[in-house]
């Protein structure tokens, strides 16, 4: 990939190399416990609630020594800045920025807790984007998708999410689902989930057709990619088995397809999941 001309975005918040705990972090009965043990010593609470540094941990560095995956992170993030905000602007809309955090291990998003097994995700109720890095070294060894056009398929992927919250895309789904039943709600989730996929097409084709970021080999690296984490994949190496009706994601056909619908068309009008009969 070509993203020197993209520049860097101002939007990564760097939480790497704090541990954090979900009882401390969840605002739970533990975390009621400790500020009360605080008051009564005297202690200012907010102290003991700070996540403790792992020093340890990758993002434990010395100050100014190279940083490659943040920087290419940073790279990606404002390409797709770079994109979306003109995609918004032709079509009278303006694109409100997502912050990108990195973390290490486990990170308390608005969402609620997490941990680096659960994989990148984006959090609607505070518009952020999370991401381990260690992710990476899983998509090169575990899912055999190495590349850099693979990994910013990824945050692509997610930043689609947060374009989905600012059309209102997103809060319907959610709501849709939150009236199914199980096996529905998964069909919603899917449908939200290739909607991403074509909306990460999307930026790479506008990108691309503006700014030639792409690459020999780069397209190809991506499709694998999606392949690799679909649904019946994930399932068959978990497992050795594939239930279609616990999709969540969709197949590796499907995101694969509709990764490659966005690469194709370029075109936002061709991601709509939700008015088809099937996807």
């Amino acid at each position: 990939m070509r993203l020197d001309q993209e520049g860097e975005s101002g939007n990564i918040e760097d939480r790497r190399g704090f541990r954090v705990s979900p009882g401390m972090a969840g605002g739970g009965i533990g975390t009621i416990i400790i500020v009360l043990i605080g008051l009564y010593l005297g202690i200012d609470p907010s102290a003991l609630l700070q996540p403790s540094v792992d020093t340890s941990a990758p993002a434990a560095r010395e100050a100014g020594a190279p940083d490659e995956m943040r920087d290419f992170v940073s790279h990606v993030l404002a390409s797709t800045e770079r994109t979306w905000d003109e995609i918004f602007r032709q079509n009278g809309g303006h694109y409100e920025k997502p912050k990108l955090v990195l973390f290490t291990g486990a990170v308390e998003s608005a969402c609620g807790f997490a941990q680096t097994a659960s994989g990148p995700f984006y959090c609607p109720e505070d518009r952020k984007v999370y991401i381990d890095l260690d992710f990476y070294r899983e998509l090169r060894q575990r899912f055999h998708a190495p590349g850099d056009f693979a990994q910013a398929y990824v945050i692509a992927h997610e930043v689609g999410h947060h374009v989905q919250n600012l059309l209102g895309t997103l809060e319907k789904a959610h709501a849709a689902q939150s009236r199914a039943g199980r096996a529905d709600a998964n069909a919603i989730s899917v449908r939200i989930e290739l909607q991403a996929d074509c909306l990460a097409g999307v930026w790479a084709a506008t990108a691309n057709r503006e700014r030639k970021i792409l690459e020999e080999g780069d397209i190809e690296e991506g499709l694998n990619a999606a392949a690799q984490i679909g649904d019946d994949r994930l399932q068959k190496r978990a497992q050795g088995y594939v239930v279609p009706e616990g999709f969540t994601h969709g197949s590796a056909e499907q995101r694969v397809r509709w990764f490659r619908r966005g690469l194709e068309g370029g075109d936002l009008n061709r991601c709509d999941t939700f008015s088809r009969g099937s996807v």
